[in-house]
């Protein structure tokens, strides 16, 4: 459907919009869900600018996935477009189904022009909220969309039912081509332009010139409790929301159930899903308030400081009330940089940790690894110099190695035996150097670049601590790590301390994620089970970081059991 066809964020049904997650077949068995995804180019307009640009299906943010739990997807994606594409399915665990999870060069060769790719997954242990977004370069600026996994057939959640539920998605808005600021923020050495606009499920808001036609509004009645399925596909920013006037009870994150708590604000970082319930007040009828949304920021780069807005809009029995004299009721958020809020807001997250949904951290540990996650600096190759630190060209990296993508798939390289000249799988455990990672820099902010990986055995207990480093300056991390949840035992501020910090360690309830912030100027520790075998990247969830080389990848050796090895590669594997 043309993005111009598109009903008007006035006329926009709530009961419409959502009507997928009530129509699933209503059956106790797992099923096979068909999918296709048409990559096009659409003329969109935000902001009294049209641009076109890359999108699923014709749609702005995509189409929504909905599945159960068990449920097997298949998904064709078909590529119109000039720009080669991969789709990401974020968080899903791609139990030896590797070849299905989307990131490019990693898991597979891109889709090219012309082709098409079936990624075939099924979702094992899973429900909650995700969402899929392309994995290659900066496209997922526009390439977006919720995956709601929702539970087995008559298998209840473990809170109060909603009457309603709604995915918002958070969202980056740029007038210019994102592909055209990322290639001149590579070749200049700079940052990149930043967005002009935040946007709720697409949509900018009325804080922005040119922009209160493009406003989300949701329409709810008093008395009732909606789940809002909270998602930040933002390119480059973490996110506070609040609704004014309305506590938000947390239940969910990154597909995971928690212990539940009341909040006014909410922190989302991108890769991040959070689900709230909102329970409407009774005596609010045809009252309007919005619900904003604006970054946390803890780096010295540049940064869109604007906020995004929707409108909660009370139904009112009075058709008679005007709307346009009714006050509309404004959140406060914490500031810019409330690292302390921002701290306290992580750890309320605790883990269900119930008979049912248990939380089955590692206890004994085998492997023990330290990585710094750093901003730092690589040589100018222009004769006039670059726009980074001094001259240089800015860069990222982890233990000080910044990422070269390869040319051919990880994955593929490993399976057929053709790793030599691909990839070195000598991943540094720790830093090559020590020094004081949160206090004053070093002189020398150069990295080193590589395509290396780790390498772990199968079934492998891991404990990761990943150190925020000042060398050009301290900032917040969201660290995404594909094929797995991970436990958040332990984060802290400063140097991790390996001698006193694990007493402190949280082995009973942790939250679990699949995209974890890196406090400024400190660190946090993780572990998990390496239990699927293939190859898994885990990179920076701001875009512009991960361009810059903060990634990294984890080699799973197959098991000795069948149903302990990578599957082989389907047939339309995509070639590069």
């Amino acid at each position: 459907m043309a993005a111009s066809s598109f009903p008007s964020p006035r006329t926009i049904g709530i009961f419409l919009a959502f009507m997928t997650l009530c129509l699933l077949p209503q059956s106790t068995q797992a099923i096979t869900r068909h999918y296709e995804f048409n990559i096009t180019m659409q003329n969109v307009t935000r902001l009294c600018h049209t641009k076109s640009m890359v999108t699923v299906n014709g749609q702005f943010p995509g189409p929504r996935i909905v599945a159960r739990e068990g449920d097997r997807l298949l998904i064709k994606v078909n590529n119109h477009v000039t720009n080669n594409i991969t789709i990401h399915w974020h968080g899903i665990r791609q139990l030896r189904s590797g070849w299905a999870d989307g990131p490019a060069y990693i898991t597979q060769c891109p889709i090219q022009t012309g082709q098409s790719y079936v990624y075939n997954y099924t979702i094992v242990g899973q429900r909650g909220t995700l969402f899929w977004h392309a994995h290659i370069s900066w496209l997922r600026s526009t390439v977006y969309g919720p995956l709601i996994i929702l539970p087995k057939e008559n298998v209840p959640y473990p809170f109060t039912k909603p009457n309603m539920e709604v995915p918002i998605i958070f969202g980056e808005w740029f007038n210019a081509d994102t592909e055209a600021i990322i290639s001149q923020a590579l070749q200049t050495g700079g940052g990149p332009n930043v967005s002009d606009a935040y946007t709720i499920n697409g949509l900018p808001g009325l804080l922005y010139n040119c922009s209160a036609k493009d406003t989300f509004k949701l329409k709810v009645q008093p008395g009732k409790t909606y789940l809002l399925r909270m998602i930040n596909a933002a390119l480059n920013d973490e996110l506070f929301f609040g609704i004014a006037n309305h506590t938000l009870k947390v239940v969910e994150a990154d597909a995971i159930y928690v212990k539940p708590f009341d909040t006014d604000t909410i922190l989302i970082a991108p890769g991040q899903t959070t689900n709230i319930l909102l329970k409407t007040k009774s005596n609010f009828p045809g009252a309007t308030f919005l619900m904003t949304a604006r970054p946390y920021v803890t780096g010295l780069g540049t940064f869109d400081n604007s906020t995004v807005a929707g409108i909660l809009e009370y139904e009112s029995p009075n058709s008679q009330i005007s709307m346009k004299k009714l006050p509309i009721f404004k959140p406060t958020l914490p500031g810019l940089n409330d690292t302390n809020f921002a701290t306290n807001f992580s750890n309320k997250l605790r883990s269900l940790a119930s008979p049912q949904f248990p939380a089955n951290v590692p206890q004994n540990i085998d492997k023990h690894f330290f990585f710094t996650v750093s901003l730092g600096t690589n040589p100018c190759d222009q004769s006039q110099g670059c726009q980074g630190p001094n001259g240089t060209k800015f860069a990222a990296s982890v233990n000080n190695i910044s990422f070269i993508q390869p040319t051919t798939a990880l994955l593929q390289s490993h399976y057929f035996g053709q790793s030599n000249g691909v990839y070195n799988p000598d991943f540094p455990i720790n830093p090559l150097h020590w020094f004081n990672y949160t206090g004053n820099s070093p002189n020398n902010t150069m990295v080193s670049n590589d395509t290396k990986i780790m390498v772990l055995p199968f079934n492998s207990s891991v404990e990761l601590v990943l150190q925020d480093t000042s060398i050009l300056g301290a900032e917040s991390h969201p660290l995404h790590l594909h094929g797995f949840n991970f436990f958040v035992v332990g984060q802290g501020f400063g140097n991790y301390d390996p001698i006193n910090d694990p007493k402190n360690f949280n082995l009973v309830d942790p939250i679990e994620r699949n995209t974890v912030g890196v406090p400024s100027g400190g660190w946090v520790a993780i572990r998990f089970l390496a239990d699927n075998p293939g190859v898994w990247f885990m990179h920076c969830h701001l875009e512009v970081h991960t361009s810059w080389g903060l990634k990294m990848a984890w080699l799973v050796l197959d098991g000795k059991l069948p149903n302990q090895k990578l599957l082989p590669p389907p047939a339309d594997l995509p070639k590069c």
